[in-house]
């Protein structure tokens, strides 16, 4: 009895020793100080071509927002995802409801971390696995640019989200698999500077991979198809393969990559559809030369086939 004693003792201790350890491994972790001291005094005229660039009012606009009411960042944009619906917050400049109390440090730990500024995990419908790869100083300059947007009274709905996702801290070991700010591409040596630049873009605040890639069942990107098209998020209908392979873009010219993201038509004149109708507005306030920057780097990477699966047969009738 006495040995099955301390075997029970030792179970116990082992529990222990396990939990404390699991505790410390799923901890937020904040930026250091090196990044911090990148951020700079942020410069509002730079930061506001980053904000396009990232696509915030594709998400924390109202939802059919048109002109000016873009800029109202109220948030309530729901995503319906098999993992629950997730409610885009307001991060307007209102201090109670927005962010408009948050330093640029916060708000840099937010989208390079996906930690809260009372220090929780966020969950990664934000953006910041490709949030991670951007410079500093860019989001000091768009946390100067966001302080002068309007204040929008209002806290957002919240997630509604069932067990196991519903526990945060769980994200921690999720981050661990998937948060990196390493490039998703190793482009070769003797890349033109012009595609390096488009790489940034995408990749980072554009987060273009984020919807045009195909997902792992734990919800990390696959990236040996990076943006050879997915399924939609909300699980209803698909978003296209942007690479050169067949069934993407290898008919598109660099030239109608970036008339695409200007005008919103594309070679064969159809227009933008869906959810990129947004992200074709932000990408038409770009400068473009950032537009040919991202045409250029789509034009560089690996061509795929399609990542989505292909449409069911129909079922003979009779």
């Amino acid at each position: 009895m006495a040995s099955i004693g301390k075997l029970a003792g030792a179970v116990v201790a082992l529990a222990g020793v396990g939990a404390v350890a699991a505790w410390f491994l799923s901890a937020p972790v904040r930026l250091d100080a090196g990044a911090v001291a990148a951020l700079g005094t942020g410069d509002a005229k730079r930061g506001e071509r980053i904000f396009w660039a990232g696509g915030c009012t594709s998400c924390h606009a109202r939802p059919k927002s048109e002109g000016p009411a873009r800029l109202e960042l109220a948030g309530g944009l729901e995503l319906k995802t098999p993992f629950g619906i997730f409610v885009a917050p307001n991060i307007s400049s209102d201090p109670q409801d927005g962010i408009g109390s948050w330093s640029a440090e916060d708000l840099a730990n937010a989208m390079m971390r996906g930690v809260s500024p009372r220090g929780s995990h966020y969950y990664p419908a934000f953006p910041y696995t490709s949030y991670a790869r951007m410079k500093p100083a860019d989001i000091g300059d768009l946390h100067a640019f966001m302080k002068t947007l309007p204040a929008v009274e209002g806290k957002a709905a919240g997630h509604r989200l069932g067990f196991p996702f519903n526990i945060r801290r769980g994200l921690g070991f999720w981050k661990r698999l998937y948060l990196t700010a390493e490039p998703v591409l190793a482009l070769p040596e003797g890349t033109p500077e012009e595609a390096l630049a488009g790489q940034y873009l995408v990749e980072g605040p554009g987060h273009c991979g984020e919807c045009h890639t195909p997902r792992q069942f734990t919800g990390g990107l696959k990236k040996d198809q990076w943006l050879a098209g997915a399924v939609a998020a909300e699980g209803d209908g698909i978003v296209p393969n942007i690479t050169g392979g067949e069934g993407g873009i290898d008919t598109w010219s660099a030239g109608d990559i970036a008339s695409f993201l200007e005008t919103g038509f594309t070679p064969d004149f159809d227009s933008v559809g869906g959810a990129m109708v947004a992200v074709q507005r932000n990408m038409a306030q770009l400068p473009a030369a950032d537009r040919e920057a991202i045409a250029a780097y789509l034009k560089a990477i690996p061509p795929h086939p399609n990542g989505y699966p292909p449409p069911k047969p129909e079922e003979p009738k009779g």
